[in-house]
């Protein structure tokens, strides 16, 4: 008994054994069928949520995103990838043009909006300005982004400073006029002096004054804008950003593109600037509330709600509500004032878009009030003031700004100008009167925080130091005398055009100049009092 007990021990030790061990390896082998499974099952579902999501538009590929095919506007981020980023790199700049924060896109060393000329149409947009970098910059970039190619700017005052010129004849595509004497005489051989659409305008100061310089600048644009291969042409000012509402990319090249080739002019309706600050330093920037036009509005709505949003004012915008236009560069076309376009053999076929539009950044800093004071030498009595401006706010501005004080100044700033009562701006803009407009502001501070216009000035800047270092070289070298002589050959002539040659084309048009319908100047929108006439 005793050996067969003691022979029987190790069997039921070793069965208890293999038990224990087919127990362990089943649930070894289910617990790695398990990690299998999840290894499985978790890329595919990571996949599928990466593929619904890509697909409703929540996540981008980061490989393609900023590839050159992409022609998304900068800055478009959403506010989190903008937050994410603003801490990945600083600047020391303290100019305002350059990056206020870290870039809200990457950014391309030396990019510059340089077009090929494959893409068309090309665009052309020509201005007359004595403004600063800090306006001139972000407007000539934020219409880069648009799709225009080529600018000329008739510069004087703080725009023909040499600081801010050697920025800007650094830009491609930009092309710098200044007003020489040179410029002025060949001007003064314009045939637009023996002609009648313009001469209502002439010799007066002021006003109408830089009416006649802004239709001759815009003559000689057309012959440079049509020696450069340009499709279409705008005459803006600094304070002026084309809105081209109703494209799908927000493209000014897609919206001329698809005008029907019979037509010779596109009438651009503006909109005006309606600041909800007294304080405002960058109005790009800043601004985003705007009163539409008469003509993109109803005329019940717009009658009937037009003292509320004249709100004391002459009359329903600031300034003028006749908009701008673009011409399509043709045979004997002619400026017919800032504001439209003409031809000295037709009649030009003529729409006005539904949608798109200038928008007007007027009177948006308090400080306008006076610079325009300043600008202007007449007497700030009622009937000089006629003799000076042609809209009536603008003569009511000049008469405060030149009596008042300063305290009274602001305080008729905020009055008629600063859009502080936040009810009335919700009941305007539930009525259709008043309308948000964000893309230039997202746009412009997009470049800037991505460093494009630092970029330029940076350039411009270190172009400017290889110039003087060359030169000094040069006069140590006796060499004095070519670099002046080349200076001289340099003044003589608007970017790479001549001025004697562009009068001569100017002046080779067919001199049939009997009668031609007058220059349009800027107008005001209609008044209350017409409506009432009419009804």
């Amino acid at each position: 008994m005793a050996g067969l007990h003691s022979s029987t021990r190790p069997s039921s030790s070793s069965s208890s054994s293999s038990s224990s061990f087919s127990s362990f390896s089943s649930s070894s082998q289910s617990f790695a069928s398990r990690i299998l499974l999840l290894l499985t099952v978790l890329p595919f579902t990571l996949a599928c949520f990466a593929f619904v999501l890509q697909w409703r538009g929540g996540l981008n590929d980061p490989v393609t995103r900023w590839s050159p095919d992409q022609l998304q506007f900068p800055g478009m981020e959403s506010s989190e990838s903008v937050s994410r980023n603003s801490h990945s790199s600083g600047s020391n700049c303290v100019d305002p043009l350059r990056p206020k924060d870290s870039p809200s896109f990457p950014y391309y060393k030396d990019w510059k909006f340089d077009y090929g000329s494959d893409l068309r149409p090309k665009i052309c947009i020509t201005t007359s300005t004595s403004a600063g970098l800090q306006q001139i910059l972000p407007w000539i970039f934020y219409h880069k982004v648009l799709g225009v190619s080529n600018f000329l700017l008739f510069v004087e005052g703080k725009a023909a400073s040499p600081k801010v010129t050697k920025v800007l004849e650094s830009i491609p595509g930009v092309k710098v006029i200044y007003r020489t004497r040179e410029l002025e005489e060949q001007q003064a051989k314009s045939r637009i002096w023996n002609e009648t659409w313009l001469a209502s305008f002439f010799y007066k100061p002021c006003n109408y004054e830089l009416f006649v310089k802004q239709s001759l600048n815009m003559e000689m644009a057309i012959v440079m804008a049509r020696e450069a291969g340009m499709d279409w042409i705008f005459h803006l000012d600094t304070d002026e950003l084309i809105h081209p509402a109703g494209t799908r990319e927000y493209s000014l090249r897609q919206l001329l593109s698809d005008v029907p080739g019979n037509v010779d002019m596109v009438i651009f309706p503006n909109y005006e600037s309606s600041v909800e600050h007294d304080d405002i330093k960058e109005p790009f920037s800043e601004v985003s509330m705007f009163k539409k036009n008469y003509d993109h509005l109803p005329k019940d709505v717009y009658f009937g709600n037009y003292k509320e949003a004249t709100r004391g004012n002459p009359n329903y915008f600031l300034t003028y509500g006749n908009g701008k236009s673009a011409a399509r560069i043709q045979d004997h076309l002619r400026p017919n004032g800032a504001h439209r376009w003409h031809n000295y053999m037709k009649t030009p076929h003529e729409i006005k878009l539904e949608e798109a539009a200038i928008l007007h950044y007027t009177y948006t800093k308090f400080s306008d009030l006076t610079s325009r004071r300043d600008r202007c030498g007449c007497k700030p009595t009622k009937d000089d003031v006629k003799r000076c401006f042609m809209l009536e706010f603008d003569r009511s501005a000049f008469i405060i700004a030149s009596t008042a004080t300063d305290d009274e100044m602001l305080r008729w700033y905020r009055e008629r100008i600063v859009w502080t009562d936040k009810e009335l701006n919700i009941k305007l803009t539930r009525k259709g009167i008043l309308t948000r407009i964000y893309a230039p502001m997202v746009i412009i501070q997009g470049l800037r925080e991505s460093g494009v216009f630092a970029s330029v000035i940076e350039s411009a800047e270190q172009a400017s130091l290889s110039k003087d270092k060359f030169l000094s070289s040069a006069e140590s070298s006796n060499l004095t005398r070519t670099a002046t002589s080349t200076d001289s050959l340099t003044s003589r002539k608007i970017g790479k055009v001549n001025v004697e040659s562009i009068a001569r084309r100017v002046l080779e048009y067919t001199e049939n100049s009997t009668h031609h319908p007058l220059a349009i100047p800027p107008l005001s929108p209609p008044a209350f009092e017409n409506f009432q006439l009419v009804a």
